[in-house]
């Protein structure tokens, strides 16, 4: 379960390990006070094994680290959670190269070394294996800041299908799930602001800018026996979000320059 320091994929996870799921963590070099206070604060056993490790630097060595001390820790892994990502808000013309290549690397790349490896595993040993890919819903909505962002979850996307079709004969089942407005501590300091929530609200049909526990549930479905014949989909998490068309809000409500 990659990225699961915080946020959704720490919800994912702790639902993984109630589900009666033998779970293994992964986050950066610099997490590890991440996890001792997870701990501390009971969200997460203390038998629970954590991988540290930079999935974007250096490349294509980062994600294949991390795949082998997994891989050493359970040889007998069967289901890959790839959820970690990053997320950088700035202008399209203010972007430089190196902010778009990071975003990429970690987005896209790394999830590309990470499943190449434990579908190789899987398929020399005959095990059935089970990926969910962690999009968004700007995989398919776009922003005007979000030009890395956008870019690296239409590709999360379209990789769900492509993986679908080229790992389903070898008994490996891909699909991905999309959250939309979900409060974590990335999109925390945007809520704080009274005008940005309201938008928020007012462009989910159903109002309400769940926390990332909103993800629970889908994600050990999609991982379960239960969705056996479910391949190559991506479900949305957005509370119709993705299907309603809403104005643009006033510029100043969003702190962006006019």
């Amino acid at each position: 379960m990659t990225g699961s320091t915080q946020g959704i994929g720490l919800e994912i996870a702790k639902a993984l390990h109630e589900a009666g799921a033998s779970v293994i963590l992964h986050g950066r070099r610099t997490d590890g006070d991440a996890f001792r206070d997870a701990r501390l604060q009971n969200q997460l056993p203390a038998t629970v094994q954590v991988v540290i490790g930079d999935l974007a630097d250096p490349m294509p060595q980062g994600p294949l680290h991390v795949a082998s001390e997994a891989l050493r820790l359970n040889p007998n892994i069967d289901t890959l959670v790839c959820n970690a990502g990053t997320f950088i808000d700035k202008p399209f013309l203010e972007m430089d190269f190196q902010v778009f290549d990071r975003t990429l690397k970690l987005n896209v790349y790394s999830q590309y070394v990470l499943i190449q490896h434990f579908a190789r595993f899987w398929v020399e040993r005959g095990i059935r294996g089970r990926i969910l890919l962690i999009g968004s819903i700007n995989g398919c909505l776009s922003e005007p800041t979000h030009v890395a962002y956008d870019t690296s979850k239409g590709a999360i996307d379209a990789m769900t299908r492509s993986l679908c079709v080229a790992l389903a004969p070898y008994n490996i089942r891909v699909n991905g799930m999309a959250p939309g407005l979900i409060r974590t501590p990335l999109t925390e300091p945007a809520l704080q602001n009274p005008r940005a929530r309201q938008w928020m609200e007012l462009h989910t049909p159903n109002g309400v800018v769940p926390g990332a526990e909103a993800c629970r549930g889908a994600a050990v479905f999609l991982l379960s026996d239960a969705a056996e014949h479910i391949h190559g989909q991506m479900l949305l998490i957005d509370g119709g979000m993705s299907i309603w068309q809403q104005p643009d809000p006033p510029p100043e409500w969003m702190n962006l320059p006019m």
